[in-house]
């Protein structure tokens, strides 16, 4: 093994400059592929996380219907406390959950007095909140930061209305809404904070407490519109929604039908569709790195096996048996695909650990100056290696067959 190895070295020197070549492609092809993967997928991690984390928690769990029917924020779709109680105590049971929060969000008419305009209202337990969307308080660009997000009587705003309604911190404004009856409701509130949009600058969330929104709602009971979760693991979204949903199931109407349904974010938010097409983009790329490799070392060692007919029509000749001409070329594969690989990776690990040295910065929404820091795990960089090395030997096995199928007598003759 170690003669065939020793072998396929020095006949891959023989074509320097040929070998060179090859190498370069399959680390450029390297190198775009990880660092590529490593900022995407930072980028689609900070912006799943400033959506998560400051807005819809990790999944929400609703009364069934109410998502369909989610931009008229129907009232009468609420969960019952005695469903509330049988969701908080599914997620207490379940050691993926971290904490959650419950909601009341109803659509409302907001006026200074001097204008009026719509908002739409989140109804929060501020502790609870604040722990399941811990950047939320972060987003707070007027107002007092310290202490509880919100407290009786207050209202935070979002920037878009603060500054089309003239309002400003301190100001009282009264919130007008219609209950679930049909009747109309209005409260005084003073503006407690003005909130920085996570999804740009149509944003039109404003928060009050939990108990101030049931108030304005002439709510008999303690109704909720949805509960946020947030999961001591995001990795594991899929598979902690899961059970969640399966714990519910048995939750039922009168006819035996479920009543609740469990959405993680990415059923709720648009910017799903975006984080599927990085994926999509890391796979395209992936391709294109499997063509570099593919073309680039079949190439070279068709080129070998024509330049070499003779030779290995003395080698068989000689009594070389066929599976060893092919074990020849395929180490020569090899060797091309294992240095291509560990010098692509250890170029793109010095050009991630540069990148986060210089930490660049970047606007998503209304966020600014978001600092990039791309990371790569272990995992990505072993499949990726190994799926260079073994499309490299693939790539010569046509050649190596065919050389190992040469006639002697035919390849001495070659001119």
């Amino acid at each position: 093994m170690f003669d065939v190895i020793s072998i396929a070295s020095r006949n891959l020197l023989r074509y320097r400059r040929r070998t060179m070549l090859t190498l370069l492609l399959i680390v450029i092809g390297m190198v775009a592929v990880l660092l590529f993967i490593a900022v995407a997928g930072s980028f689609r991690s900070m912006m799943v996380g400033q959506i998560t984390d400051s807005v819809l928690g990790h999944l929400q769990v609703h009364r069934k219907g109410y998502v369909a029917s989610i931009d008229n924020l129907p009232l009468n779709l609420n969960l019952k406390p005695p469903m509330v109680a049988k969701v908080e105590d599914a997620l207490k049971a379940n050691p993926a959950v971290e904490t959650w929060s419950p909601r009341v969000k109803f659509g409302g008419m907001f006026s200074n007095f001097a204008e009026t305009t719509s908002i739409r209202v989140n109804g929060i337990d501020p502790a609870r909140e604040a722990a399941t969307t811990p950047l939320l308080p972060g987003r707070m660009i007027e107002g007092e930061k310290a202490g509880a997000l919100i407290g009786r009587g207050q209202i935070v705003i979002p920037q878009l209305l603060a500054r089309g309604m003239k309002t400003k911190v301190g100001d009282t404004v009264v919130v007008v809404a219609t209950n679930r009856d049909g009747s109309v409701n209005g409260k005084t509130f003073v503006v407690r904070g003005i909130l920085e949009s996570v999804t740009g600058p149509g944003g039109r969330d404003g928060y009050v407490h939990i108990d101030d929104a049931r108030e304005l709602l002439r709510m008999n009971e303690a109704e909720v519109s949805e509960i946020a979760v947030r999961l001591k693991d995001f990795s594991r979204l899929d598979r902690s929604a899961g059970q969640i949903k399966a714990a519910l199931e048995g939750v039922s109407n009168k006819e035996g039908k479920p009543v609740l349904e469990t959405h993680t974010w990415a059923d709720l938010s648009p910017f799903a569709n975006l984080a599927k097409m990085i994926d999509l983009m890391t796979l395209f790329i992936k391709v294109v790195l499997v063509s570099i490799v593919l073309v680039s070392v079949m190439n070279v060692m068709i080129m070998a096996v024509f330049e070499r007919i003779r030779e290995i029509g003395t080698i068989a000749a000689i009594g070389t048996p066929p599976s060893r001409i092919l074990s020849l070329f395929l180490a020569e594969g090899l060797m091309l695909g294992l240095v291509g690989t560990v010098a692509g990776t250890l170029l793109s690990l010095v050009a991630i650990f540069g990148i986060n040295l210089w930490s660049p910065t970047f606007n998503f929404g209304m966020q600014q100056n978001l600092v990039m820091a791309p990371t790569i795990a272990g995992g990505d960089v072993l499949t990726i290696a190994a799926l260079v090395v073994v499309v490299a030997v693939v790539a010569s096995l046509q050649p190596a067959w065919k050389a190992s199928r040469m006639d002697p007598i035919s390849a001495l003759r070659h001119v």
